[in-house]
């Protein structure tokens, strides 16, 4: 069992480890759109996982609502296959930057990771990450070169560009001395070299039970799971998923689940449970099916226990035999939100659950299993704060809840600045991969270099591409992805991840218009809507029921303006000759969740419900609101003074 530098384990009985040669633990790492997923699928279905008479599934891991309609992977997922008398289990990682608190915590699970990297992009910014996660836990690295069908690949520079990037990370030189896999997910092909005639997969699984090392295990010595990952089954309770570390478990028996502290004092238990065993899960494909028993080196799913967090250990009831590995850690968040029960005229009429006493006890779970996100009290009871890795990682809870039938106001995000021993404000800071058509170059670096970045570096990225590499701050990012896809017509494909904290750079405005407010409560005709388009873009349709403070459309001027969209035509009993003129409306401009996020500034809120987004402002009525403003002036005239006053 490999630990992170600076972890332990305690209370360790002398036991003789040896290599369990039957089994082989792997983690698929690697920057989003790589054909992660896609590659599982093909392993997959060579291993025979799914039943005869059905199709093979496409993204069978994604089993998400969220992860099938984005594309994407969220969370981090276990399975396994059987290759030549070898069980290798196979974990099925993240591979966007907001979701790497996912990746860190199965790292322990296994001994090596399968590095999947882009014929034609190379190492990307996630890629780096993930990399320097696996190194600093002395994992080896089996390298596989994906999509090595496409016109503009160059598979032999992409190994070179691994290399380099492994070293500059601090590789030893055993993980430097990495195997090398070139293959197409999606046409089911692999070969050791590019041009050889292409064969199956099961190329790549010979060379994953050939270098992937067995785990280490000690059979008979006092089982220990360190918890990597949980799910919550409505029979059967929570179900603690990790790999056995030592000894062997069997249903029927007691265990105690700890929970170790944090902090400075890992030496202590913070919570404890002793429990019976009820079910043991193995995985298989896409399949969970049960087992009598599991013995050291398997990755098993454990049932039984009334409560549960991810980091937990479940080892044996005896204090004086157990093994408690540390908490888990991993790196901190750098954006936050904050959330509040929806106040607003129409709240409870769309959702399920709109207290802010449901609103915490979602949050409180939510906080279980992800590992990555932190939930903070603010000074109001009815407001929370909530911590994670960035805008997607936010967003995919909040789209989550929506779902679940919450209710509730979500402020605009924010980053988590901190200050030096030197008394400076740092904020954080992403490095931004971009490769866009060459004609949009110049758009792209201006674009960025109004929100602060600055140009690292620009290579070509074959016929009439060129990839960007900028160091921009992680605001200066927020709602920056649909202005680079209009600047671009699409043509661009932007990556980020976070690098470290820098400079603060001050106040950062990334929304030049004002937008146009509610008057009064009503419901918007197209009279009132017909007049009002020729002020800015409306974010409504007729018959949508508003309300006042809340927001239609943006202005075309930089300041805000109140607006009635509820005025109906007056009529009178004169007879026109001719008949009243159509009126047309321009279709309204819709946001989704992230972009409505992004839209908003400090004084303004999102509100989400199960059936509608809206944008609002965080005072609904006109004059507290202006009074606000003009305390808020006030206050930064005074601060304006004191700057320019002489010493």
């Amino acid at each position: 069992m490999r630990l992170a530098p600076g972890r332990f384990l305690r209370h360790r009985a002398p036991t003789v480890p040896s290599p369990r040669n039957d089994v082989r633990n792997v983690a698929i790492v690697a920057h989003v759109d790589h054909g992660k997923t896609t590659l599982v699928d093909g392993l997959l279905e060579l291993a025979g996982a799914f039943r005869r008479g059905t199709a093979p599934r496409e993204r069978a891991l994604d089993s998400g609502d969220l992860e099938r309609e984005r594309g994407i992977t969220i969370t981090s997922k276990p399975t396994a296959l059987d290759h030549r008398g070898v069980r290798i289990n196979i974990v099925d990682t993240p591979g966007h930057a907001d979701f790497g608190g996912e990746v860190e915590r199965v790292l322990n699970m296994v001994d090596a990771v399968l590095l999947l990297v882009d014929a034609v992009e190379g190492p990307m910014p996630q890629t780096r990450f993930v990399t320097e996660k696996a190194i600093a836990h002395g994992l080896r690295i089996v390298l596989s070169v994906n999509k090595i069908d496409r016109p503009a690949a160059e598979p032999h520079a992409a190994v070179d560009a691994t290399f380099d990037l492994l070293a500059a990370l601090g590789a030893s030189d055993e993980q430097l001395d990495f195997p090398v896999v070139f293959c197409s997910a999606r046409e089911r092909y692999a070969m050791a070299d590019p041009d050889d005639p292409p064969g199956d997969l099961s190329l790549l699984l010979d060379t994953l039970v050939e270098h992937v090392p067995p785990p280490v295990v000690e059979p008979e010595a006092p089982a220990a799971l360190w918890v990597s990952t949980l799910y919550h089954d409505p029979y059967v309770g929570f179900l603690a998923v990790g790999r056995l570390a030592r000894g062997r478990i069997a249903v029927g028996d007691r265990m105690a689940r700890v929970c170790p502290a944090t902090g400075d004092n890992e030496t202590t238990v913070a919570d404890e449970e002793i429990f019976r065993v009820r079910k043991i899960l193995g995985f298989a494909g896409v399949e969970r099916f049960e087992l009598d028993g599991a013995a050291a080196g398997d990755i098993v799913a454990v049932a039984g226990m009334t409560d549960l967090r991810v980091g937990d250990t479940l080892t044996v009831p005896d204090p004086a035999a157990r093994t408690v590995f540390p908490a888990l850690q991993v790196d901190p968040p750098t954006m936050s939100i904050r959330i509040r029960p929806n106040d607003g005229p129409f709240a409870g009429r769309e959702g399920a659950f709109v207290t802010s006493r449901k609103i915490e006890e979602r949050l409180a779970r939510e906080v279980l299993s992800n590992v990555a996100l932190e939930v903070a009290p603010t000074e109001s009871p009815e407001e929370f704060e909530v911590r994670g890795r960035g805008e997607l990682h936010l967003s995919v809870l909040l789209e989550t809840m929506r779902r679940e039938g919450y209710e509730m106001c979500v402020s605009r995000p924010e980053v988590l600045l901190r200050r030096t021993d030197g008394g400076a404000v740092e904020e954080p800071y992403e490095r931004v991969v971009i490769t866009v058509d060459e004609a949009y170059v110049g758009a792209v670096i201006e674009a960025l270099g109004r929100r602060g970045g600055e140009l690292a570096g620009m290579d070509a990225a074959g016929a009439g591409r060129s990839r960007l590499s900028f160091r921009v701050p992680s605001r200066g990012l927020l709602g920056f992805r649909s202005e680079l896809l209009s600047a671009t017509r699409g043509s661009a494909v932007l990556a980020s991840t976070f690098e470290s904290y820098g400079p603060y750079l001050g106040n950062m405005r990334t929304r030049s218009n004002g937008v146009m407010i509610v008057l009064e409560d009503g419901e918007t005709v197209t009279y009132s809507l017909h007049r009002l388009q020729d002020r800015g873009a409306l974010f409504v349709g007729p018959q949508t029921p508003v309300y006042a403070g809340m927001i239609i459309g943006e202005h075309n001027r930089p300041e805000d303006i109140v607006v009635n969209p509820a005025i109906t035509k007056k009529l009178t009993n004169i007879r026109a000759a001719a008949a009243d003129e159509k009126l047309f409306l321009s279709p309204p401009r819709t946001f989704s969740l992230e972009e409505a996020l992004a839209y908003i500034e400090a004084d303004e809120l999102l509100e989400i419900t199960p059936a509608s987004l809206r944008l609002r402002k965080r005072h609904l009525d006109h004059n507290v609101r202006k009074r606000h403003e003009k305390a808020r002036k006030a206050a930064s005239d005074q601060a304006r003074a004191r700057r320019s006053a002489p010493p």
